[in-house]
């Protein structure tokens, strides 16, 4: 019992310095902070599919990684907690291999527009008069977490998934 506690613990931990550091690859590269946001670390998404540890680590890991690259405090708060609420339907969708990559996606287009607009002022973006700023920044995080979740995610769930047994997943 209490090897298998320290193991989540270890897991958790080793997810969120993952998501730290990939965080600060994709910062590096001038990966994360474009209209199309690609972070590599959101890949690591798809880890509830593996161990439940992965939803405190994501969680923590976005947490850590929002607060060490600047990131304002509602963005903070609300990606952390979206990220936490993704990795959480994730670890619920994980019996459907293809399913289990849209949590991020979905939860990420619905939460990260209203911070860019509300929390950021990103300038409105209109077409015929009509203000399309949160669906075209629903758009573009999507195409990102796409991106990110369904094929880098997708590939890292396949790899992960052949070696299971050897990686005690």
């Amino acid at each position: 019992m209490r090897n298998q506690k320290v193991t989540f613990i270890v897991q958790a931990a080793v997810i969120a310095a993952l998501y730290v550091v990939l965080t600060f690859l994709a910062n590096a590269l001038g990966l994360a902070s474009h209209t199309i946001q690609v972070r590599f670390s959101e890949a690591l998404c798809i880890l509830p599919v593996f161990t439940a540890a992965a939803i405190p680590g994501l969680w923590i890991g976005c947490l850590i990684a929002n607060l060490l690259t600047g990131a304002i405090i509602y963005d903070v708060i609300f990606g952390s907690l979206a990220t936490g609420v993704a990795a959480f339907a994730t670890y619920k969708l994980r019996k459907h291999k293809v399913a289990c990559t849209f949590p991020p996606v979905i939860v990420n287009m619905i939460v990260v527009p209203f911070v860019l607009v509300y929390a950021y002022g990103i300038p409105p973006v209109c077409y015929k008069g009509v203000n399309l700023t949160i669906p075209f920044n629903a758009l573009t995080v999507g195409i990102g977490e796409v991106i990110s979740v369904c094929i880098l995610g997708g590939i890292l769930l396949r790899v992960l998934g052949r070696y299971r047994d050897i990686l005690n997943l």
